[in-house]
């Protein structure tokens, strides 16, 4: 009998046993990911205080910080290797999910054991790449004193924290199995590419396209689908073998101007979670609210005057969610209606400066930063009035708030003044070229922090805005990082001017590349974020423009425009995704309710272009 009683236990002991493994592996990945989001944190932090230091010795005692810059590119690539791992879930790993949402059950775990391939893959070339740079290099940074080769290092680091992480999310979610399979392919894609030499007169880039596509359809994380890209392309003739592409990655995110996206995500969190925000929404309604769609309107002027501060679309659509849609539906307006006004009016917050969409612009074309937010700032307030037009139309039925007085208006835009002072920082600093760009967004972040200090914000919330802040910014600087390669390959191949001898085939004219790159950035824009199309078809059409008479500022605000649109669009429509994760609404819903919104962006698109076109 107690042999087959023990015959019988065993299932059971096994599942025991698999249970106990998985809640271990979810404890020890909570531990990871809190300690690398407290580290990145920190670095932000680090980041915050060496820059805004700096500033004011150079400005107020004509002295600064020797290798100050070059410390915090180093700290900014440091916060981007340990923030590796934050793009394997989420919507920080920007994965194209909608095609493998569609496949039938059994066949989707395919592709997402397939999806786990180019995260192997991607790790592998990290810690395989940096450890040949950091053999090979010598020399000492000239203003820190420090080996050239520990800037390499953080990205190998960022690689053996992806196994790690991936390994610890797989065995927590019960399927060691599924990731013993994908790390086997893996290795071996790995293995296989690393020996192979496959003569072909095809260019490379068309092979890097191609597994870039491929990892995109199985929705694999939309940086490691580049670094796999870049890395398979090495065995068609690539000219970046692994340790270029490490280096070229490293080079594409080593860039004092990057720096301005951490402090500028900083100042989207620090006004969301403190009451600096709430004093914009009651000046606004101040203003507007007692017009027809009076809510409506002022949820649409918040937003204008939350662009000036936050330069994140997404940061608005969160607080926008969370700050309006109860007061939304309260006075009548349907929730998804309510959402949709929410989601379209936060597509400006990337138009209006300070906008993280003109600095990936900025740093992937070498464009005047101070020349793009001007631009984008008449932009955003030509789309914010298509926008209020629509609204107009479109609100009929809900009631309207009482008018302020004048004393409530004073009232309300005296407590505004102090987010009305980020503008000024930001706007007027880089516009008259009292501060750089990274500055500017260092003493807004500054700022904004000293507002949430005087406002006694809770010191854990304050954290909490860093974590969250440094969580984005390791996500947008790996993307524009494992982009570069990418980029690097595609102008090797000259697929500039392909698209030029295109254009030439139309005629050549202004009209043409207009209309050319308008119909190429739609399609685009619907099936890659905004941040990796900028980086990939920015330096792609801009030389057929320039080519073409076209002023490459007013191309560059028309790029972003597009491309900024299809935060409303299906499949990815990150913003309107983000309202429907706040609010609960169906994001199938917001979807078809943002179409008014969407036809007024669009008309604005089109009024840009021909003003563009006439002048």
């Amino acid at each position: 009998m107690w042999p087959n009683a023990a015959t019988r236990s065993r299932p059971g002991a096994s599942r025991g046993s698999d249970v106990s493994l998985a809640r271990a592996a979810d404890r020890v990945l909570g531990f990871v990911e809190a300690g690398l989001a407290t580290v990145a944190a920190v670095i932000l932090m680090a980041l915050l205080a060496l820059v805004t230091i700096n500033v004011v010795l150079r400005y107020f005692f004509h002295t600064g910080i020797i290798g100050a810059e070059d410390a915090a590119i180093w700290l900014h690539v440091a916060l981007i290797g340990l923030g590796a791992p934050i793009a394997l879930n989420g919507p920080l790993a920007m994965r194209l999910d909608v095609f493998t949402r569609l496949l039938p059950k059994g066949l989707d775990t395919v592709a997402q054991m397939l999806a786990d391939v180019f995260s192997i893959c991607a790790a592998l070339l990290l810690i395989s790449g940096g450890h040949e740079i950091i053999s090979m290099l010598g020399g000492f940074s000239l203003t820190l004193g420090l080996p050239e080769w520990i800037r390499f290092a953080f990205l190998a680091v960022g690689g053996g924290l992806v196994v790690i992480v991936l390994t610890l999310r797989r065995a927590a979610d019960g399927q060691l199995t599924r990731l013993l399979v994908s790390t086997s392919i893996g290795v071996a894609v790995y293995a296989i590419t690393q020996r192979a030499g496959i003569d072909t007169e095809l260019p490379a880039s068309i092979f890097l396209a191609a597994t870039a596509a491929l990892g995109m359809l199985l929705a694999a994380p939309l940086a490691h689908a580049f670094l796999a890209a870049a890395y398979v392309a090495t065995a068609f003739g690539s000219p970046l073998p692994e340790p270029a592409i490490v280096s070229t990655a490293v080079a594409s995110m080593s860039k004092f101007l990057l720096l301005a996206i951490p402090f500028f995500l900083l100042v989207g969190s620090l006004l969301t979670v403190s009451s600096v925000a709430s004093h914009l929404a009651t000046f606004a309604a101040s203003m507007v609210g007692h017009r027809r769609g009076g809510l409506a309107q002022t949820t649409l002027l918040t937003s204008v005057l939350f662009s000036g501060a936050s330069g994140s679309s997404v940061a608005n659509a969160a607080f926008g969610a969370s700050t309006f849609q109860p007061q939304l539906v309260k006075h009548g307006y349907p929730p998804a209606r309510a959402g949709a006004i929410i989601a379209a009016t936060s597509v400006l917050d990337n138009i209006i400066p300070p906008s993280i969409a003109f600095l990936i612009l900025a740093a992937a074309t070498n464009f005047c930063v101070g020349a793009l937010l001007l631009e984008g700032l008449l932009a955003g307030l030509f789309m914010a009035v298509c926008l209020a037009v629509a609204i107009h139309l479109t609100v009929r039925r809900q009631p309207r708030m009482p008018a302020a007085t004048s004393g409530e208006r004073r009232r309300a835009a005296i407590a505004a003044l102090p987010a009305f002072g980020l503008g000024l920082i930001v706007v007027l600093g880089i516009r008259f070229g009292i501060v750089t760009t990274t500055e500017a967004a260092a003493l807004a972040a500054f700022y904004t922090l000293c507002l949430a200090i005087r406002a006694k914000l809770a010191g854990s919330a304050i954290f909490g805005a860093f974590v969250q802040a440094a969580r984005e910014a390791a996500a947008i600087g790996l993307l524009i990082g494992t982009a570069g390669p990418f980029a690097f390959l595609l102008a090797v191949d000259d697929v500039a001017s392909l698209v030029s001898d295109f254009v030439s085939l139309l005629g050549g004219s202004a009209f043409a590349v207009i209309l050319l790159s308008n119909l190429i950035l739609l399609l685009v824009g619907l099936v890659l974020d905004i941040g990796a199309a900028i980086l990939l078809f920015g330096p792609i059409l801009l030389p057929s423009a320039v080519s073409a008479g076209i002023d490459p500022i007013h191309f560059g605000v028309i790029l972003v425009v597009n491309l900024m649109i299809h935060g409303l669009t299906p499949p990815l429509g990150m913003l309107v995704f983000v309202v429907s994760g706040v609010t609960g609404v169906p994001a199938t819903a917001l979807f078809r309710n943002v179409l008014p919104y969407l036809f007024a962006l669009l008309i604005s698109l089109a009024l840009l272009c021909a003003w563009t076109l006439i002048f």
